[in-house]
């Protein structure tokens, strides 16, 4: 493995799509399109070419890594690289592309590209809404910037409420207290602070392009170096079952 790249330089090839790293848009006009890019990307690496590969790559991206330091990755790691072709090539429906527009006072609203046109995301009706996994990742993340635990609370399950709270939701609640907001306020203003600013903080870089994967009534989505947010909907509302 080439000097100075390393384990990080082999998950930057394939987190390059979580990332915001492929440099396709939708357009009427004929332009390649979302799958069709990753698509492009994936064989290219598949077939070691990394100069076609490292074309298709977004400005941000090819700023994080230069095409001398792709071209090693490509030419010294050829069975992790053809691993992260197959991994990519193995996409079970198409991509979101979605735009983040944020406000002068710091507000975000997300707008989704559907049926050739750009539509505005259900979160800049319902601030915290609970429909979509999305949404209420969405809803828990401007919770926790705002402090209201009081509405995080919304984001908890139901076992964690009732029992004593896991890692995630409060660590050292006690058993016969169950969950509150003071008890969550308590834990991720003190010992869990950095802990979950970091998560968070990772979850905020993969939202804009990260995919969501449902089955039934639970759903997850991939975020950072290997996190993963946990989803569980009850009674209809989506809620944070665990970040990993």
């Amino acid at each position: 493995m080439a000097p100075g790249i390393g384990r990080l330089g082999i998950r930057l090839l394939g987190s390059m799509l979580l990332l915001g790293g492929l440099a396709c848009r939708p357009s009427a006009d004929g332009a390649q399109s979302p799958a069709a890019t990753l698509q492009a990307y994936s064989l290219a690496l598949d077939e070691g070419r990394a100069d076609d590969a490292y074309r298709l790559l977004s400005k941000e991206a090819r700023r994080s890594l230069s095409i001398e330091a792709f071209r090693r990755l490509v030419a010294e790691n050829p069975e992790e690289v053809r691993d992260i072709a197959k991994s990519l090539a193995r996409q079970s429906s198409p991509p979101v592309v979605r735009a983040t527009i944020t406000s002068p006072g710091g507000e975000q609203l997300s707008l989704i590209y559907e049926g050739g046109r750009w539509t505005v995301d259900g979160t800049g009706i319902d601030r915290y809404g609970q429909a979509t996994p999305r949404q209420a990742l969405t809803g828990f993340l401007r919770a926790y910037d705002r402090k209201r635990f009081d509405v995080l609370m919304r984001y908890v399950p139901d076992a964690e409420r009732e029992g004593r709270a896991a890692d995630l939701w409060g660590g050292e609640g006690e058993a016969s207290v169950g969950l509150t907001a003071d008890v969550l306020k308590k834990a991720w203003t003190g010992d869990q602070k950095e802990y979950i600013a970091g998560i968070v903080q990772a979850i905020k870089s993969a939202m804009p392009t990260a995919r969501i994967e449902e089955t039934e009534d639970r759903a997850a989505m991939p975020y950072g170096a290997g996190g993963t947010v946990l989803f569980l909907r009850e009674n209809g509302l989506w809620k944070i079952e665990d970040l990993k």
